[in-house]
């Protein structure tokens, strides 16, 4: 089968989130069928790290942006009922490849990952299509509404609400739609669109992420996450300002490393806070996790599948996680991990873990437990492959060649 992927940002190697989830489809497609990814660079650096998806793919075709153009077609669609964030995404170059493909060549079925991506196949004609939303990004724009000042508030508002009506519109346009949970599977079919939709979980490379039996810290605890991204950045302001204090006040020796890349200059400013590490970015996220008693996941604002969550209970780190955080992992709360919001109830479970090495290694193992038994990639490309024989059953294109 001939596959045409599109995605939005170019997913090798694959260090974060919006790069994990397409990187496992594609390497998962490659091993028995040809795949052709379609993505955009936003520089030269990033271009040349991405040659190496080349080895898990087919074809690799890439559409070089720059910041200050993506900023200027923004711009361009505020006062349209195109949302921003298509401008954001949009090459004219990458459009006219995928077009001349379309074109020329015969594909058995195009995948997309991403709604933002989606206007480049709108076009397509007589090929099945999957979109495969990964999250319902227009609620998380909506729910930032919430946290921004104004004018801020009525700029996400505005993108928020348009976000939501294109997705409603691409999702009538395709044979079948994806999510990554159960949770924003019911957002979607919410949309009530009439377009069959289904959802399959992000997984860990637990192989990985595993633990390497190095000792710990008991007075440390770690957050891990871009700290250019908002609800990263906004769930350690409040968990520093609120949280940390109550944990210091009772265990002073407390340490908390804030590990992410291109923190801005007010998260570095966290570091000024008494037993508060900022790192930065590190070659290397394992070690600091490794090290720590447990991982803390406060967010707020979130959406879809917390792939640090993952990450920290797959190296055997017990994790304090927020409810909302928690939602989009197949996880049982007091099992596998502690759920906690308040900033008292998430202070006590973090010092009863620091204090008591039974209950952290009872999280531990079963944490870890958890993730390979319902969060491992095979798995989920189990769930995708069959995902995709019923899209291609009812459109007659199947030929009993997925898997």
């Amino acid at each position: 089968m001939r596959v045409l992927f599109v995605c939005h940002r170019l997913p090798y190697p694959p260090k974060r989130g919006g790069k994990i989830r397409p990187f496992n489809i594609i390497s998962h497609l490659s091993r028995r069928h040809e795949v052709t990814v379609c993505s955009i660079a936003r520089s030269a650096e990033e271009e040349a790290e991405g040659q190496g998806l080349r080895q898990h793919c087919a074809r690799l075709v890439v559409g070089r942006v720059s910041d200050a153009l993506q900023a200027a077609r923004m711009v361009a669609r505020l006062p349209t009922p195109t949302p921003s964030s298509m401008g954001w995404f949009y090459s004219r170059d990458l459009a006219h490849r995928i077009d001349e493909m379309l074109a020329n060549e015969r594909f058995d079925l195009v995948f997309v990952h991403c709604s933002s991506v989606a206007q480049y196949v709108l076009n397509a004609r007589g090929i099945p299509r999957i979109l495969d939303f990964g999250d319902m990004d227009s609620q998380k724009w909506l729910e930032y509404v919430g946290y921004k000042p104004f004018p801020l508030k009525a700029g996400y508002w505005l993108e928020g609400t348009k976000l939501e009506r294109e997705e409603r519109r691409l999702a009538r346009r395709f044979d079948l739609c994806t999510v990554t949970t159960r949770a924003e599977w019911e957002t979607l079919e919410g949309y009530d669109t009439g377009t069959r939709s289904d959802w399959f979980p992000n997984g860990v490379d637990s192989a990985f992420f595993a633990p390497d039996g190095s000792d710990y810290d008991a007075d440390q605890a770690c957050f891990v996450g871009r700290m250019d991204y908002y609800p990263n950045q906004e769930c350690m302001f409040e968990f520093c300002a609120k949280t940390w204090p109550l944990i210091r006040e009772r265990r002073p020796s407390m340490k908390l490393a804030i590990v992410g890349a291109d923190p801005s200059p007010t998260v570095r400013r966290l570091g000024a806070l008494p037993g508060v590490t900022v790192t930065g970015s590190v070659p290397d996220v394992r070690p600091y996790v490794r090290k720590s008693a447990l991982m803390v996941a406060p967010l707020n604002i979130a959406r879809g599948t917390q792939n640090k969550i993952l990450e920290g209970m797959a190296l055997g780190v017990p994790v304090v996680s927020s409810s909302v955080a928690a939602g989009g992992v197949d996880a049982i709360a007091g099992q596998h991990l502690v759920v906690a919001d308040a900033p008292r109830n998430v202070a006590d479970a973090v010092l009863r873990i620091a204090a008591d090495p039974e209950e952290r290694g009872r999280l531990a193992k079963s944490g870890r437990e958890r993730m390979l038994s319902h969060h491992a990639w095979p798995e989920s490309m189990k769930r995708l492959d069959g995902i995709i024989e019923r899209c291609l059953e009812r459109s007659g294109s199947f030929t009993g060649q997925v898997v």
